[in-house]
């Protein structure tokens, strides 16, 4: 069936639907990993928006449910250039729209995703509709001013306290929407983890008596999310913090910086990162369309990692306080793993 995206400065683009036919609106963004797309699928970090993959042929290996980041998919609508209709590897359970229809996913293929790409890059992030249906001017402009994902975090975090048993470490994880792999990342390293609701209050985490508090990646603009920072005040010299991606931009705010949204954000996995004390470049996985700015942070804020890219901040260390937090991903998967030893450092820095 004939579909269109439309996107906010009036661009059209028309291809072909696949997965679910249900009409959708969201935050068009772009993604260049070459592999990967079941993770993106399915990581919470994604929830409110319309992924544009930028390699051509996508959904070539399947899907399989072991390597899913959350319970289903979190997208709002996916677009590729190109869908494989017969996917060749021994781990494939589904075909790339099979999932889409299972998640009531709408897709988008067969239309110029490069040329999409440099829309997003050129103008910014903005909002979009994939609809199989014609619309006058009024209906797009309503439907794009009702989009609205300022409590994603809240519709993607668990709603109640899980505990994971371990032999090692003691972690008390706040989950803005956290990924299945950094939660293996904490279990091969023998950790307990108790995980919270995003909007669990500092002392309810205090009583348990942590080794360390983790805070976990999610969506959205973190300066939605300022009831939870002021919890995350409350827990700074108490225990030993860390976090990734949002949680590292909250963390950010609780110590009185700032942050800002990026023109079209980081979304890949070629990401250069330089490590500033250990002066060596890591190529990582990236997610975020907001990032800490350099100006404002505390004087005893140590810088620990930029983007090569953009000189974003992308790490940040507090010895005084026992916080360490970075923007990238170390729990990377399919990849890159240049990162993955960032986990041991986390665990060191709550011993």
């Amino acid at each position: 069936m004939k579909a269109k995206l439309i996107l906010e400065n009036g661009t059209i683009f028309e291809g072909k639907a696949f997965g679910s036919l249900k009409e959708t609106v969201g935050e068009v963004v772009f993604n260049t990993g070459m592999t990967g797309y079941q993770e993106v699928l399915t990581d919470p970090s994604y929830y409110g928006q319309i992924v544009t993959m930028t390699y051509p042929l996508i959904g070539n290996y399947g899907i399989n449910l072991d390597d899913i980041e959350s319970v289903n998919a979190k997208v709002r609508g996916f677009i590729v250039r190109e869908k494989c209709d017969s996917p060749n590897n021994w781990r494939c359970e589904f075909e790339l729209e099979e999932y889409l229809n299972r998640n009531n996913i709408m897709g988008l293929e067969g239309i110029d995703t490069r040329a999409l790409t440099k829309i997003i890059r050129n103008y910014g992030t903005m909002r979009g509709i994939i609809t199989t249906t014609e619309l006058s001017p009024e209906q797009i402009k309503t439907k794009l001013d009702s989009f609205d994902n300022s409590n994603a975090v809240k519709e993607v975090s668990t709603s109640q306290v899980k505990v994971i048993e371990g032999e090692g470490q003691h972690i008390a994880i706040i989950d803005y929407g956290i990924k299945n792999n950094i939660i293996r990342s904490f279990k091969k390293r023998g950790c307990k983890m108790t995980i919270f609701p995003s909007n669990t209050k500092a002392e309810e985490i205090l009583k348990i008596n942590p080794d360390g508090v983790f805070l976990s990646n999610g969506p959205g603009d973190p300066k939605d999310l300022m009831p939870e920072v002021e919890e995350i005040k409350k827990i700074i010299g108490k225990k030993p913090i860390t976090g990734i991606c949002l949680g590292h931009q909250l963390l950010a705010l609780a110590l009185g910086g700032d942050t800002e949204k990026l023109k079209f954000g980081h979304r890949g996995a070629n990401h250069p990162v330089k490590d500033i004390q250990a002066n060596h470049v890591m190529i990582t996985s990236q997610n975020h369309g907001y990032v800490v700015k350099q100006e404002g942070l505390p004087q005893d804020v140590e810088i620990t990692h930029i983007n090569l890219n953009d000189n974003t901040v992308e790490g940040m260390r507090n010895k005084d306080k026992k916080i360490y937090s970075i923007q990238f991903h170390p729990e990377a998967c399919p990849g890159p793993h240049d990162t993955d030893g960032i986990f041991d450092e986390f665990v060191a820095a709550m011993k």
